[in-house]
């Protein structure tokens, strides 16, 4: 970890309980740029949050102070410094909704369990919508103030540019662009003075005891009851039955009785807004999937096809869209998409070199854990003149670490180690392993390393296995 991130974290933390810092674990990546910390101290703890996007930090500090004056289940600020891009949160643990779905759940099936989770998420839900909304500031909204044409399009146009282009789906550009300009218009028929949280998702669900609490709500502003509902229960990896939607949707808005809201105005808007956030989550695997790389984004598109293929097959529109329903068709028909259905039941083993100077790698794969083998005990050839250019990709070098008992050495001790690891995951059905090597330079002995470990690999088990050599660029 950067000493400068070290030392502003812990400044903040002191000024805020008085208390010496004695560790800093860096959390998992999300979807977003934010970056994460568990800080302990004697007898407390707290999140450390570092963002370079000042607004949006605004956002969420207003939001969260406006969220607590209404009684609502938010974790509570410690300490912010804006100008330095950082606050402490309260620690509301690591259980996310998302996650104990995953630790209970064997199969499709949906327990009685989940199904009362989600109905007291709702209930929460519900309360941010309408309650929240009382007195909202809307002016620290960012990057717009209400979920109105201008958002929706850049939705649309993301889903169009990161997902359809990169997935190789054809469409017509023109009658693409007037079909989303008609369904806009057509969702701006609903209701749209409510609070939208924007992201409403399981991963931003956290389960701490008996107790719901919600995070990651600095995208929300002013618009339909209908998005979040949406965001909720068509969460792409969470899965949820379709009959389950169809109770938790009845749950829902026999729950709106008790705020005079218009139920078949409701039903009349919901599942298009379905369909936009089913969109713009789409641009989302793609940009982080096929733009930035990140494989586990990409495991949700065939979830995301299934819903799609549910959607067409069952609800109309009283507007008219046909090239977007051309190109959800297409979606689903995608012979380069469906691979994903395949790859999405592998374990993805991350493999990467680097070098110790330049910081640890991180986990973008949002799983935590694995492994970082320091390779420094063996002999380094970077010590030798004539290997100083070359990499352990190159032949003179893999010749070189052939001929060395330290490496096979440490490598057998490696494959014993990841070995149990890769059986243990493929066992639970898990989805990303994380496998790095250090050394001094990242160029010798930590890239042979990785590419030694990626061959044992593929020789051994079926799984997907992607290799980044981190200071090589390669």
């Amino acid at each position: 970890m950067d000493k400068n991130v070290i030392d502003l974290i812990s400044a903040q933390y002191k000024s805020w309980c008085k208390e010496e810092v004695e560790e800093i674990i860096t959390l998992p990546e999300s979807g977003s740029y934010r970056k994460y910390f568990r800080v302990k101290s004697k007898s407390k703890n707290a999140i450390a949050v570092i963002n370079m996007d000042k607004k949006e930090n605004i956002a969420f500090l207003e939001f969260t102070k406006h969220f607590l004056t209404k009684k609502l289940p938010v974790p509570d600020i410690f300490a912010s410094d804006i100008e330095n891009n950082i606050y402490l949160q309260e620690d509301l643990g690591d259980v996310t909704l998302f996650s104990y779905i995953e630790s209970v759940r064997t199969g499709v099936e949906f327990s009685e369990e989940l199904i009362n989770i989600y109905k007291k998420v709702i209930d929460g839900l519900i309360n941010f919508q309408i309650n929240g909304a009382k007195d909202f500031n809307y002016s620290f909204c960012y990057p717009r103030n209400a979920f109105d044409k201008q958002s929706m399009m850049w939705d649309l146009n993301y889903f169009k540019y990161y997902f359809l282009k990169l997935a190789k789906i054809p469409f017509d550009e023109q009658n693409l662009e007037n079909d989303f300009q008609k369904f806009t218009d057509f969702l701006l028929e609903a209701d749209t003075e409510y609070f939208l949280y924007r992201d409403f998702q399981s991963r931003n669900i956290m389960l701490k005891g008996n107790n719901v609490y919600f995070i990651d709500y600095q995208g929300g502003r002013k618009g339909a009851l209908q998005y979040d509902l949406a965001s909720l229960l068509y969460d792409s990896k969470a899965n949820i039955p379709q009959q389950i939607r169809n109770e938790l949707v009845k749950y829902y808005i026999n729950k709106l009785s008790d705020y005079n809201i218009d139920k078949e105005k409701f039903n009349n808007y919901y599942f298009a807004y379905v369909f936009i956030r089913i969109m713009q989550a789409m641009g989302a695997y793609g940009f982080r999937g096929f733009y930035e790389k990140k494989t586990h984004f990409l495991q949700s598109i065939p979830f995301a096809i299934e819903n799609i293929k549910y959607l067409l097959e069952t609800v109309t529109f009283n507007v008219e869209i046909p090239e977007l329903l051309n190109v959800l068709n297409l979606l689903t028909q995608s012979e380069e998409l469906m691979k994903f259905k395949n790859a999405e039941k592998k374990l993805t083993v991350n493999i990467k070199s680097f070098s110790y100077k330049k910081g640890l790698p991180e986990d973008k794969s949002g799983n935590g854990g694995g492994f970082i083998f320091d390779c420094r005990a063996v002999n380094n050839p970077g010590r030798y003149e004539k290997y100083v250019n070359l990499t352990g990709k190159d032949k003179e070098v893999i010749d070189f670490f052939e001929q060395e008992e330290e490496m096979t050495e440490f490598l057998e001790n490696v494959y014993s180690i990841v070995n149990q690891s890769v059986k243990k995951y493929i066992k639970r059905g898990f989805s990303n392993l994380m496998v790095s090597f250090g050394c001094t330079g990242g160029q010798h002995r930590s890239v042979y390393s990785a590419e030694m470990l990626k061959k044992h690999l593929e020789k051994n088990y079926n799984i997907n296995i992607e290799i980044q050599h981190r200071e090589q660029n390669f």
